[in-house]
């Protein structure tokens, strides 16, 4: 059952955010206790204002379709966070020129800012020892090595 909602929820989703064509569906993540999360964003963001209309949206229709007559779900509509890895293409592009930590499915970690996004790979820019002895890389990344790559806040 747990899937067909996720499924209803994707649709009505991308039905209430498909006025907006910089805006995209990044994961729906449901729990037993019937709380969802819906992840959205924005090409240019995703203010709090248009999360809380996409939530009154979708709260709305789950309410209509009487999935649970005792109102017995809870809905989040945000953005993911920093600490969420970036899932789709959209993202990469969204996040070029930031620090990342790109996980490899070996288990291996490389950092560096994202320069690029294709289809199949990304590339990065390493630096490796400090000063005159620095030295500079870029790494071609294919996504189908990469386990997980998460946006790193540098101070």
């Amino acid at each position: 059952m747990a899937t067909e909602i996720i499924k209803q929820l994707e649709e009505w989703v991308l039905a209430i955010i498909a006025e907006d064509p910089a805006l995209f569906l990044v994961s729906i993540k449901t729990r037993p206790t019937n709380n969802f999360k819906v992840f959205v964003d924005g090409d240019l963001g995703l203010p709090i204002e248009v999360c809380a209309q996409i939530n009154r949206k979708l709260y709305k229709l789950l309410e209509e379709a009487a999935i649970y007559p005792d109102g017995d779900f809870s809905l989040e509509v945000s953005s993911p966070g920093l600490s969420e890895p970036l899932k789709l293409i959209r993202q990469y592009q969204k996040n070029i020129e930031r620090d990342v930590e790109v996980v490899f499915k070996d288990g291996s970690i490389k950092e560096g800012k994202l320069l690029a996004v294709a289809e199949a790979d990304i590339i990065i820019e390493q630096i490796t020892g400090k000063g005159k002895k620095a030295v500079v890389q870029q790494l071609v990344i294919p996504l189908n090595n990469i386990k997980t790559t998460t946006v790193q806040v540098k101070f």
